[in-house]
């Protein structure tokens, strides 16, 4: 079953997804990768804000191929999420809400995620093209000498990811393999 949600996204929303659900996000997210969050960290190490409140906010660990004529944004897929895994936990101690990446995440991350009643979601890899369909604006707020890695405030709509890692600790990626198995034994 699809679940809609409106981001920025509440620790009671946060709580009442769980892994495996489909779920289509609409409103304000932000992009960050490698190169954006250390110099996050940079600034939370000099004691300066970050550039946007991250407060039950979404980051979507992405670096956009240059906008299309007409479009806001070229293709817009997920990155690797374990590069950003040094980072995050800092992240979710200060009230970010939910990320969006792929791939698997560490497990001082997923202690994290339950810490703080958090969400990972993962978008679909291969798919940047049709992702970027669903960006309806995209404007840099943070870092532009980065270019492709510099931080993006995105407005989406019904933008479509899986819940991997849910507030409690279920991960869809090791779920998924247990129940493959145990169908390959029937």
């Amino acid at each position: 079953m699809d679940k809609s949600i409106k981001a920025p996204i509440s620790k009671e929303k946060a709580a009442s997804l769980k892994a495996g659900d489909y779920v289509l996000i609409t409103g304000i997210i932000y992009t960050a990768r490698d190169a954006a969050h250390k110099r996050m960290q940079e600034a939370l190490e000099r004691g300066e804000d970050l550039p946007f409140d991250i407060k039950e906010n979404i980051i979507y660990y992405m670096g956009p191929s240059p906008a299309r004529q007409n479009r806001p944004i070229g293709s817009a897929g997920p990155t690797t999420a374990s590069r950003m895994d040094k980072y995050t936990p800092q992240l979710l101690d200060m009230g970010m809400g939910a990320m969006i990446g792929k791939g698997k995440r560490s497990q001082e991350v997923i202690d994290s995620i339950i810490r703080n009643g958090s969400v990972y979601f993962a978008a679909i890899g291969g798919a940047g093209a049709l992702l970027s369909k669903r960006i309806i604006s995209s404007e840099v707020i943070a870092y532009e000498d980065l270019g492709t890695e510099a931080i993006r405030k995105l407005e989406v709509k019904d933008f479509p990811v899986v819940v991997v890692i849910d507030s409690e600790g279920n991960n869809l990626y090791e779920s998924a393999v247990l129940e493959y198995k145990n169908y390959n034994l029937k």
